[in-house]
């Protein structure tokens, strides 16, 4: 293993090692100024009327979106890269990141549930956020993973991603959509598959007890990542360019561990303000359907959309709807960061068999998330964080899909971390 000059660098290494020391990052490069000011405008526009339209809770919950996408970006966090990394070469950095995640919303969930916290007349409902344990489940999961890899980033990568002005993802974007669309139009299709009702910690053992037993099974998964890492010696993880000093907090890349405790904390607040986790994917769904009915189609008359949830949120403008506040916000987020840190830009060239991935992936994506009831987000993190067992078994099921992702990725010529790599 490689030595560096630094003793914490050494330290870092011996408790986490890698086949080599991560390089250095080099300098941010100079503001975009242009695309700044643009995102700047758009946050704070949209924020005001969203605030003076539709009142303060939708302006807060998308003035939590833009948190939302700044720590995303700032953090560079991902769930896509993170699981390629463990499968390919056992590289646990993004997993214990994720465990701290978890970790930090999880407890602030419980606080809020335990004491029936919340904000503008909203009320904790977890067992709303309780998904059921079935085939539609563990399909949607693997389905969903699959997406990921192909597509080259998850729902909340997605969001940020193309706010940072990455082409290839808006082709992603795309697919997700039509992917939702596609599940909403063939409803019939995926109902009535075999599950069980799920089961919730909270209902066996209270808040604490379930709280207690959720970071028992993450600080488990961080020592088990330890023991793979130490086995496999994998390479680093690449850096990015960053700022110094306290510019780094607006023009830098932040520590992955710093990135995951503010998003539990952002996690927690979305829970605080609509009583409900933070989602993404149902939004795509939404979304989708507008756009049809502005070219004269009537998705309404589908049956997806004659339940009385989704016709509800069907008839109100997304301005009043918590997902899509969230996912908007977190795009323009990423735009204002991502210019701010000189790295927003447009690629207008992307080899065909990308660009297949991109959107076959998107694809896979929405039908999954939609079997699955959730994502990453709003299955994995919110499901673990309320206790709800479903979260637990989409993980398991995702990393099962990834497996079979990094299988179908060289096909389109993707590429895979090996551990002769210099980085992964």
């Amino acid at each position: 293993m490689a030595t560096t000059d630094s003793p914490v660098d050494e330290r870092k290494l011996l408790d986490f090692p890698t086949s080599c020391a991560a390089p250095a990052p080099k300098p941010e490069e100079p503001v975009k100024v242009v695309p700044l000011a643009v995102a700047a405008v758009l946050a704070v526009g949209l924020t005001a009327y969203v605030w003076a339209a539709h009142g303060a809770k939708f302006g807060v919950l998308l003035v939590l979106g833009l948190a939302l996408g700044l720590a995303l970006f700032h953090s560079r966090f991902g769930f896509t890269s993170a699981w390629r990394q463990l499968i390919a070469v056992g590289n646990g950095q993004g997993l214990r990141a994720h465990t701290l995640l978890l970790g930090t919303a999880a407890t602030l969930i419980a606080l809020i549930c335990g004491t029936g916290a919340g904000l503008f007349g909203s009320k904790p409902v977890p067992v709303a956020n309780v998904g059921p344990i079935g085939l539609a489940l563990f399909v949607g999961a693997t389905l969903f993973a699959i997406g990921m890899q192909l597509g080259g980033a998850c729902a909340s990568g997605t969001l940020f991603a193309v706010g940072a002005g990455q082409s290839t993802i808006v082709l992603t974007l795309g697919g997700f959509i039509t992917g939702s669309v596609l599940y909403t139009w063939g409803y019939p299709l995926f109902t009535g598959w075999p599950q069980v009702s799920g089961f919730l910690l909270s209902d066996h053992v209270g808040w604490f007890g379930s709280w207690a037993i959720t970071i028992a099974v993450l600080a488990a998964i961080v020592l088990a990542t330890r023991v793979v890492q130490k086995r496999r010696v994998p390479p680093p993880v690449d850096t990015v360019p960053t700022a110094r000093g306290f510019a780094r907090i607006f023009r830098g890349s932040w520590p992955i561990l710093v990135g995951a405790v503010v998003l539990g904390v952002l996690a927690g607040a979305v829970y605080l303000v609509s009583g409900g986790i933070w989602g993404v994917t149902s939004a795509f769904s939404l979304w989708g359907a507008k756009i049809l009915q502005v070219f004269g189609l009537h998705p309404e008359q589908w049956e997806f959309w004659q339940l009385k949830a989704n016709a509800t949120s069907l008839s109100k403008p997304i301005w009043q709807d918590k997902t899509s506040l969230t996912d908007i916000g977190i795009m323009i987020g990423a735009f204002v960061a991502a210019a701010a840190a000189g790295a927003w830009k447009i690629h207008s060239s992307i080899p065909w068999r990308t660009a297949v991935a991109a959107i076959l992936g998107g694809i896979l994506m929405g039908i999954g998330a939609r079997l699955a009831n959730g994502c990453n987000i709003g299955a994995y993190l919110g499901g673990i964080s309320v206790g709800s067992l479903h979260g637990w078994l989409w993980g398991a099921f995702a990393l099962f899909g990834t497996w079979i992702g990094l299988k179908l990725r060289p096909l389109f010529g993707l590429g895979n971390p090996v551990r002769t790599d210099s980085i992964c």
